[in-house]
């Protein structure tokens, strides 16, 4: 009975989510508090229900209940405890399941935090929200019915795909549908404010918040995919541009680019349209990303295989959203008229840069994303876009961003000085410069991209440290001011330091990963040995086991470093025999400054062993600096501003009598 709980709730949401997109948005229109107040309830309820439903899905998986088709296609009774519950969404009907309940969740989140919002903006914007939620729930009763029972109950399951069994995985679509769904709120509030003809400060106080937490949780997402590629797949690889990788990653630039638009709104009450148009394209983004991960029309290893009928749906869903949006843009954009001006050279015009920058490099993705399936519609050929098309087209734009973010954060707002900003930052300038043609001497030579790397890491770090020596006020400052004045910054700005820190550390640990790293692949006999670098890697033996649900071939390799052993790596070659599928564990030992990996293939018909070693230098700064750039994120959301929001209007005094 448990699964019909969870089918009836789910049709019951359907019902209360169509009242909460018409009710509140009738009432809205005219001036009906009472219909307006509709919208919170509904919004409460509606996620109450899928949650009930959510959970009646996670029991099926967790007590193995096979007479489940999902169950049945993506779980097994040897399975982990972790892995039944985490496949709950390692499949396409409980992962579109989890997107409808984060979606109702961020509609409750609007009832029990924003009480001080405009009653009007605040039903508008749940209405709208609800709208995206009905046709969620439409798709998911109608094509993909996680609650779909069996006629002929099987013995067991056929258990979840092997690369999904890992903790990477496990936790990485939860935190990248956070964000996914996090930019339908900046959506939300987009079209309210279009249905209203109204954006000021207050707007942008309200939109920032949502659009810096999905930013968080996209950056988390993003960081936990690439590290669980790098060390499940065994390829020694950390991105691929894949078309799923992609379909995360150009979100996350648009939102990026949402959350420096909007401070322009908050403080000069300037960019409203083009702040608009950011979010409803944030937004879409994200169903273009639903598209490709759902529809099967691009291949990828992270997309759900899907049939043509469910891939439809999303498309329709996807022109009618993102056609809607922009046409109800081009009608009332002109409304969102700026009420200042600002210079060519101000902080203004650094934003407007960086968003510039921002989206165009999204776009760009965007077409080499969709190309192979453009061009197969134009000519019928079969094409491919790999990563070399993106490194050449995209890196210009990183180090375009990179080169720009330390003076547009120190520039003063309206009307600048290029010349007095730039005085604080000569100094750092030539520091960074210094550093790059220390890295060159170093290396002897050779390629240049680790030296420009580390110059623009070091740029972007001195810059943020520029910026805060300024606002302490400057070097020559006593200590004891300074520190007050440190002390004494908003969360926010301490958030916007870690953030911009972080990504000069990420842009290092790329540059000097991609030019210094180190590979051997050979076969190897047991006891074998050779030399990679200053290392020796033996393979002093490869011994038979079993897992809960699994056989292995675990290697045991050996590194030395002049004699003395530094580590000790076990590889493995896993085999799942209910899925029939192959997986790599790579050994892989860490340190700050390098890692060891070591990949373990298939035995040859000579009994040799194919494998795989690397030596890669400051791998680890990667996930670091994306680890510091969601810390920044975080303080910055922490800020007292984003906790509190908008004052409540006061009422007007009643004379007495």
């Amino acid at each position: 009975m448990t699964a019909e709980f969870g089918q009836y709730a789910l049709m019951l949401a359907l019902m209360v989510a169509f009242t909460q997109m018409i009710i509140p948005l009738v009432g809205a229109q005219r001036g009906w508090r009472n219909w307006m107040a509709v919208g919170g309830v509904a919004a409460q309820l509606q996620f109450a229900l899928i949650a009930v439903a959510f959970a009646a899905l996670m029991w099926g998986f967790i007590t193995s209940d096979f007479s489940l088709a999902v169950v049945t296609e993506n779980s097994h009774s040897a399975k982990p405890m972790l892995y039944k519950v985490t496949g709950t969404w390692g499949n396409h009907e409980g992962s579109l399941l989890l997107w409808v309940m984060i979606l109702a969740l961020f509609g409750a989140m609007v009832a029990w935090f924003g009480a001080a919002l405009p009653e009007g903006l605040r039903a508008r914007t749940l209405a709208v929200q609800a709208a995206i939620g009905v046709a969620f729930l439409a798709f998911l009763l109608f094509t993909s019915n996680p609650f779909e029972r069996l006629d002929v109950i099987p013995v067991d399951g056929r258990d979840l795909n092997p690369l999904l069994q890992d903790p990477g995985l496990a936790f990485h679509p939860p935190f990248l549908y956070i964000g996914y769904v996090g930019l339908s709120m900046t959506f939300s509030f987009a079209i309210a404010a279009l249905i209203e003809g109204r954006v000021d400060a207050a707007w942008a106080r309200w939109v920032r918040p949502w659009a810096l937490l999905a930013w968080i949780m996209l950056t988390i997402g993003i960081a936990l995919g690439s590290w669980w590629a790098y060390y499940e797949l065994g390829w020694g690889g950390w991105w691929f541009w894949d078309p799923v990788e992609n379909a995360s990653f150009m979100p996350w630039l648009l939102s990026a680019a949402v959350l420096h638009s909007a401070i322009v709104v908050e403080k000069r009450d300037a960019l409203k349209s083009w702040t608009i148009l950011l979010a409803i394209l944030a937004f879409s983004f994200s169903l273009i990303g639903t598209f490709i991960v759902r529809s099967g029309v691009l291949t990828s290893v992270h997309a759900f295989a899907t049939d043509p009928t469910r891939g439809m749906f999303v498309l329709a869903i996807l022109v009618i959203a993102i056609g809607g949006s922009l046409t109800l843009y081009a009608v009332r954009a002109d409304r969102m008229r700026a009420t200042t001006a600002f210079a060519l050279v101000s902080r203004e015009s650094g934003l407007v840069l960086n968003n510039v920058l921002l989206a165009v490099s999204c776009a760009v993705v965007f077409i080499g994303t969709m190309w192979p399936l453009i061009a197969e519609g134009l000519t019928g050929e079969q094409v491919s876009v790999g990563p070399p098309f993106f490194n050449i087209t995209f890196t210009p734009f990183l180090i375009g961003l990179a080169m720009i973010l330390p003076i547009g954060a120190m520039l003063p707002w309206k009307r600048a000085k290029m010349g007095r900003t730039m005085a604080a930052l000569w100094g750092m300038l030539a520091a960074s410069v210094t550093l790059g043609a220390l890295v060159w001497m170093l290396q002897t030579g050779g390629r240049m991209l680790a030296p420009i790397g580390a110059v623009l890491a070091a740029w972007v770090i001195l810059g943020v440290i520029a910026d805060l020596a300024q606002k302490a006020g400057g070097w020559r400052a006593k200590p004891a001011t300074a520190r007050a004045r440190l002390a004494g910054l908003p969360r926010s700005e301490w958030g916007k330091a870690v953030s911009h820190a972080g990504l000069g550390i990420l842009i290092f640990g790329i540059s000097a990963l991609t030019a210094w790293e180190q590979q051997d692949i050979r076969t190897l006999a047991v006891g074998d040995s050779f030399q990679l670098g200053e290392y020796n890697f033996t393979l002093d033996a490869v011994t038979s086991g079993r897992g809960p649900n699994y056989t292995t071939d675990m290697g045991t390799v050996t590194v030395r470093r002049a004699g003395a052993v530094v580590a000790t790596l076990h590889p493995e070659k896993r085999f799942y025999p209910v899925q029939r599928m192959p997986t790599t564990e790579a050994g892989i030992q860490s340190r700050p400054l390098r890692d060891l990996y070591v990949s373990l293939g298939d035995q040859q018909p000579d009994g040799r062993w194919a494998m795989w070693s690397w030596i890669k230098p400051f791998a680890n700064w990667i996930w670091g600096g994306a680890i510091l750039m969601a810390f920044g994120g975080c303080l910055s959301l922490s800020d007292r501003r984003y906790r509190v929001g908008v004052a409540r209007p006061r009422a007007a005094a009643v004379p007495a009598e």
